[in-house]
């Protein structure tokens, strides 16, 4: 099923037990923001980029090098190195995803992105070292920027898709076949978001960082509410802005975000996630969100 019809979604996705899959990665990937700068094209439709004037290129690789520190010990965790005429792939699960033994290329929106879209070493890593199957989407005609858009519940297998400039319906098809997912609700982010996974987390498949205002329409907080209870836990405006929406659990007891975000937390948001079972890890990031995105958006999962 892929739908935009809220109340059968809900209807299906709550009927699914979570037997579909692991519900966090057995491995991860990074790529080094060798070159690290303001992508103008990239700007032109992410709100949360700094000017040029604050990019910060040594200071993004060291804390770049600290994220890898920080996960190698949870989780295998690979690093490929940047390329300067790629200044955003130090956010790969835009265009890179894997599902169960194959790998997908997505269709980035912008030129300077899809680039990145061509990696032999990367196809390599995935199609000749780990022998998965390859779904390429990079060349067809219609956007779909992978798990930014595409918010995955792998442990059921269902899909939150957030439609926007970065991603239109016939994208979200593609994805949604592509990653084999049972259920996908497709919805509008609200004007001025690009991705859905810096106003959605889903935990290891049993909890939701959900901030309200990334959405054009209410129903799909309640939708979220409905599926995740007792553990959607909504964030404030600050702890939106502040990228705690762009979280990730690479184990099933701990949740990642970067310090900012956790610094932004209310002491009832830590209390809800503790609910949850998740202890929250923290890496300093400012530099690298100067680029617009997050934690999360730098790294890439391997199932």
């Amino acid at each position: 099923m892929i739908t935009r019809d809220i109340d059968a979604f809900v209807a299906r996705a709550r009927s699914l037990t979570p037997d579909f899959g692991p519900p966090t990665a057995r491995a991860a990937f990074l790529v080094a923001p060798d070159g690290f700068r303001l992508a103008e094209q990239s700007a032109a439709d992410n709100r949360y980029m700094a000017g040029a004037e604050v990019f910060d290129a040594a200071r993004a690789s060291a804390q770049h090098h600290e994220l890898q520190r920080a996960l190698a010990p949870v989780l295998p965790t690979v690093c490929f190195p940047g390329d300067p005429d790629t200044p955003d792939a130090l956010f790969p699960n835009n265009v890179f995803g894997t599902a169960n033994g194959r790998y997908i290329v997505g269709r980035m929106r912008h030129a300077v992105r899809q680039r990145e879209a061509t990696r032999a070493d990367i196809r390599g890593f995935f199609g000749g070292v780990l022998d998965y199957a390859e779904i390429d989407l990079s060349t067809q005609e219609h956007p779909c920027e992978l798990t930014g858009a595409l918010v995955i519940d792998r442990a059921r297998g269902i899909g939150w898709c957030g439609l926007s400039e970065r991603c239109d319906a016939e994208g979200a098809r593609l994805m949604h076949e592509a990653f084999g997912l049972r259920a996908t609700l497709m919805f509008d982010l609200a004007p001025g978001e690009y991705h859905t996974n810096v106003v959605l987390a889903i935990l290891a498949g049993r909890a939701a960082l959900v901030a309200p205002a990334g959405f054009a329409d209410a129903r799909v907080r309640q939708a979220l509410e409905w599926v995740y209870a007792p553990h959607c836990i909504v964030l404030s405006p600050d702890e939106h802005a502040a990228f705690a929406g762009n979280a990730i659990a690479l184990s099933e007891d701990t949740a990642w975000m970067s310090a900012a975000a956790g610094a932004s937390l209310t002491a009832a948001t830590r209390a809800r996630i503790e609910a949850a079972r998740f202890a929250l890890r923290t890496v300093d990031l400012d530099a690298i969100e100067a680029g617009g995105g997050s934690l999360r958006c730098c790294v890439g999962e391997i199932f």
